[in-house]
């Protein structure tokens, strides 16, 4: 689908939806089995026009396993490769405690694992296909418009969340999980610095239950995405991208 959004935000390319399914498009970008690359490396790549696809098995990281949905993390190796580190291997140190990993661990919410999971350029999406969410890559000038008008339709303040987590739980498990449960929470993502060494380092996520994705597409006529006040923005994101800043 044409999204609205994309133009509104000066997106240069569209956001990237993700769903489950038995069989993913022919063509897609795979990972070699067993793999311990990034996923988001390949959430950058759809960003870019690809489609990528995800089975358990091409997935060797454990958190990118439980990012997607394949394999609930499990407290103990995580928990001290998460924070400390042991005698055979050094921490990350992004908890302070194995104790905290473990709490961190356990907050996760759940998804029925997928058979694939797909990432694919949301205006190349099948008709017949039910995303489960979307995620925008974006700047700072984005990611503001984005966040109120997630806010632009509620009385309350708690509609879009940053939540610790690895780069794939923040901008894909949370908004999975969100669809799933009928829930309208979006979700700041990829502060985790570890996903950041693959993306550009002006961009950060905003994933979105796909069900939220469409009632905001329909408020962006009749939001402050038509006034003065964003085009003014939206020229200086076109100008940037017109003196080669990166995409």
């Amino acid at each position: 689908m044409h999204s609205k959004l994309q133009a509104a935000l000066c997106l240069t390319h569209p956001p990237v939806a993700v769903y489950k399914t038995h069989q993913p498009p022919e063509g897609s970008l795979t990972m070699p089995e067993g793999s311990h690359g990034c996923v988001i490396a390949l959430l950058a790549a759809a960003a870019k026009g690809k489609t990528a696809a995800f089975q358990e098995n091409t997935i060797g990281c454990p958190g990118g396993k439980a990012g997607l949905g394949f394999v609930p993390l499990k407290p103990g190796f995580m928990s001290d490769f998460l924070s400390t580190g042991n005698d055979a291997r050094p921490g990350m140190r992004y908890k302070e405690t194995p104790a905290l990993a473990d709490d961190y661990i356990h907050s996760l919410p759940h998804t029925p694992p997928p058979e694939w999971l797909v990432f694919q350029p949301l205006d190349q999406v099948a008709e017949t296909v039910n995303p489960l969410a979307v995620v925008f890559l974006v700047n700072a000038d984005q990611l503001s418009g984005l966040i109120t008008l997630a806010n632009y339709d509620r009385p309350t303040q708690g509609n879009v969340k940053v939540l610790f987590g690895a780069g794939c739980v923040q901008s894909i498990l949370y908004s999975l999980c969100q669809e799933e449960a009928g829930g309208d929470t979006c979700y700041l993502g990829l502060t985790d610095p570890s996903a950041r060494l693959h993306i550009p380092p002006e961009l950060l996520s905003f994933s979105l239950p796909y069900h939220r994705f469409l009632e905001l597409e329909g408020k962006v006529e009749e939001s402050f995405l038509t006034t003065e006040t964003w085009k003014r923005i939206c020229h200086r994101i076109s100008r940037k991208l017109e003196l080669g800043y990166p995409r």
